[in-house]
């Protein structure tokens, strides 16, 4: 698994990357669970890398508190993930 952040002035995006089924649920579960912590809440979409990798895109748009740079470094703490761009 592997993650990758881009934000700018009130848009942040955290795309975690991530192989088969057992990484599939690991991922939903934890950002759901995470994000149903927060009051703002994000646009999700998984998009098909590969035959077998998938990425889970986290998209907040006018994060004008910039919760979203908390939230994402918990998920991706929780998710054990040690490689993100």
């Amino acid at each position: 698994m592997d993650a990758q952040v881009k934000s700018e002035e009130k848009y942040a995006k955290l795309s975690i990357a991530y192989e088969g089924k057992e990484e599939a649920k690991l991922v939903c579960s934890t950002v759901d669970k995470i994000i149903a912590k927060y009051d703002i809440k994000p646009e999700t979409y998984i998009c098909n890398i590969t035959d077998k990798k998938d990425v889970m895109v986290i998209e907040y748009q006018d994060d004008m508190d910039r919760q979203a740079g908390d939230i994402f470094e918990e998920i991706i703490k929780t998710l054990n993930i040690t490689i993100c761009n």
